[in-house]
């Protein structure tokens, strides 16, 4: 008892890490090839310490490999076919609200804030940053902008780390910086991108044994690997096939999804009625799902039909859909090359 309290103290007295060796690792980590590693270096170590998170190996290399696979290290990285995207998307908002070609052409033709017709400057985008601007002006200004788009601009990630914008917004709250309009516009500079992506990499509490289930987890959302992991053992305990990805509810109604109708089936080998099942899936978005009956009920029961020990994450079986993307994609397929850069990372 005495040992361990000393190693508790011990932890809980640890020197905090000198910021400039920090930043020197951070450096030291990075491929040569990167342009202004010292610029990226300031803005991680502030994306770490504001949220105060441990600046480990592992986390510092967890996080350069999502900005080097998302970006390779540009703070705007260029879209190759951003302008024909960009019009394709405007064309097909336009015919499911049945507005004629013609008006959009006549709304595009017009001046933009920046002088230039809505046109030119979306014949020009290279840049989601860029893009975005556009669409937060046509949406402004021009008489259909708010026909098509309302307050919604399309252009939804951005930044080094490719982060979620819907993200950035919701989690704004002790941002460091000031902020330059928007948080929206801040996700599409290196800082902000850097800090919003590393919120949400390393930003929740999760049991995971490796980072490979986190980077799965920034493509397809939190907890995507834990909860496709018990989706597979649900379907093994029910005999139902699932999709393992990672959705356990449905949120868009209060109906029951797929998901949670294989849980039902077990209800009354369970010990559990159709509430608490749905009060236990409505969990699935936090650490504490694994603390939950059903959580332990369900796993007990499939591995006892297995005859072995079931893993408590797999990489969840979702194909990656985007305008970006011209190939067949998937969330597995991004977690293991991230997981390859992070290992090289180490390695360095």
């Amino acid at each position: 008892m005495l040992l361990l309290a000393g190693c508790g103290t011990q932890r809980a007295l640890a020197p905090k890490p000198d910021p400039d060796e920090v930043r020197a690792q951070i450096v030291r980590l990075m491929p040569a090839s990167a342009s202004n590693r010292q610029g990226w270096a300031t803005d991680i170590y502030a994306a770490f310490e504001a949220q105060g998170l441990d600046p480990s190996k592992e986390n510092l290399c967890a996080v350069l490999a999502v900005a080097e696979q998302e970006s390779t290290y540009q703070a705007d990285p260029t879209v190759p076919g951003l302008a024909r995207i960009a019009r394709e998307e405007i064309n097909r908002r336009a015919a499911r609200l049945h507005v004629p070609g013609f008006l959009v052409s006549a709304a595009l033709g017009l001046t933009s804030p920046t002088g230039k017709t809505y046109a030119q400057r979306l014949n020009s985008v290279r840049t989601e940053r860029e893009l975005s601007a556009v669409f937060d002006d046509f949406i402004g200004m021009a008489p259909l902008g708010q026909q098509l788009f309302g307050n919604f601009n399309p252009v939804r990630t951005g930044g080094p780390m490719q982060v979620s914008i819907a993200f950035a917004e919701k989690n704004a709250r002790g941002y460091p910086y000031t902020v330059d309009g928007s948080i929206r516009r801040e996700v599409f500079t290196r800082r902000g991108g850097l800090y919003f992506g590393t919120a949400h990499l390393l930003g929740y509490p999760a049991s995971y044994t490796r980072s490979l289930y986190r980077f799965a987890d920034f493509n397809a959302g939190w907890y995507a690997s834990r909860n496709a992991a018990f989706q597979s053992a649900v379907s093994l305990a029910s005999g139902v096939d699932l999709a393992l990805d990672g959705d356990l509810i449905r949120y868009d109604t209060r109906e029951a999804g797929t998901t949670e109708r294989a849980v039902r089936q077990l209800g009354p080998r369970l010990g559990l009625s159709e509430r608490a099942i749905r009060q236990a899936l409505e969990e699935g978005d936090t650490l504490d799902f694994e603390e939950t009956e059903l959580y332990g009920q369900v796993y007990k029961l499939a591995e006892a039909k297995a005859g072995k020990a079931l893993p408590r994450a797999i990489l969840p079986g979702i194909t990656l859909k985007s305008p970006k993307i011209t190939r067949k994609l998937t969330t597995a397929w991004f977690a293991e090359r991230v997981d390859e850069r992070r290992r090289k990372c180490m390695l360095r």
